[in-house]
């Protein structure tokens, strides 16, 4: 079994267990960190969702960016979306378009593909390699490059950091 791997689910299981029961009391930390041990010696040595994850302190420092940067993302994109359903008269011109990442790893994939789709006006359709096509609520440009530049460059600086 990998370390890595026991101690990524650990972490994960006890922060939700903790979040879960919303009580930071002896009694239920002791119980969930022995239930979030035991799951993760239980479940850990076939999990390799982890195995492409970097536990180093460079990497965690880039989680923590990536996470703000994702919720500046977020936030600016409901107020775009707010703004256009408030506003019927502002023009929309949806469309699927095409983009490319650099991420190798598959986690670091998915987890772009995931942002993209969670920020409202993008929805990932497909991935196809190092090639996404993304719904995007106001295509402006045709582009592969510059719909690159505009969806995928912000979240992918970062997670090239963590995952490749």
């Amino acid at each position: 079994m990998k370390i890595k791997n026991f101690i990524a689910l650990f972490l994960i299981l006890i922060v939700v267990w903790i979040l879960v029961n919303n009580s930071f009391s002896g009694q239920i930390i002791i119980i969930g960190f022995i239930l979030s041990a035991f799951i993760a010696l239980l479940f850990g040595t076939n999990l390799r969702i982890f195995d492409e994850l970097k536990f180093t302190p460079t990497a965690l420092g880039y989680t923590f960016i990536y996470l703000l940067v994702f919720l500046i993302e977020l936030i600016k994109s409901n107020l775009d979306v707010a703004r256009r359903v408030l506003t019927p008269s502002l023009p929309i011109n949806p469309g699927i378009v095409k983009t490319k990442t650099v991420l190798k790893s598959k986690m670091g994939r998915m987890i772009l593909a995931n942002s993209i789709t969670l920020t409202p006006g993008t929805l990932t359709v497909d991935i196809d390699g190092d090639t996404l096509y993304i719904h995007w609520i106001d295509v402006c440009c045709e582009d592969i490059d510059k719909a690159t530049n505009a969806i995928v460059k912000k979240f992918e600086k970062h997670l090239v950091k963590i995952y490749d």
